[in-house]
């Protein structure tokens, strides 16, 4: 059975392969070193909520990261769900379904009125889950990116 916990400086080495295998997912060199600098970061700043799954054995086996971000529209924070990511080994057994939902609680015991994410167009996977937990896909809205 999948449990999730709010990740902490105390579980650092539990999420930094983590990290790098979501970077990894998405074509980046493997980098751990950066990957604990980063993470550090999110934990010293506080501005990011780090949710860990864990396995039966209480391994870390997934995670997810949710940034608040102020939205004029609503007047309120929104929170973008950033990162989402399970082991290949430990896919498909729930610890995807269960980060999100427990992104949701946390959304919702704090007040916060929607959250957000963005996956690869042609991630289908991600995206029948995503749909079957009530999700939407933004009609409205495109993305747009410009490197500084």
């Amino acid at each position: 059975m999948i449990s999730i916990v709010r990740a902490t400086h105390e579980r650092l080495d539990d999420l930094i392969p983590l990290v790098d295998g979501y970077r990894r997912f998405y074509r980046q060199p493997s980098d751990p070193d950066g990957a604990r600098r980063f993470m550090e970061a999110r934990f010293d700043k506080g501005d990011a909520y780090v949710l860990l799954a864990l396995d039966d054995d209480r391994q870390a086996v997934g995670f997810a990261q949710l940034f608040p971000v102020p939205s004029t529209t609503s007047l309120a924070s929104r929170w973008i769900l950033n990162d989402l990511f399970v082991m290949p080994d430990a896919r498909r057994q729930g610890a995807g379904s269960a980060l999100l939902e427990a992104a949701r609680e946390l959304a919702r015991t704090r007040g916060v009125p929607q959250l957000m994410l963005r996956t690869q167009v042609e991630n289908a996977t991600a995206k029948a889950r995503y749909h079957a937990l009530g999700w939407q896909r933004d009609e409205a809205f495109d993305t747009y990116l410009m490197a500084v």
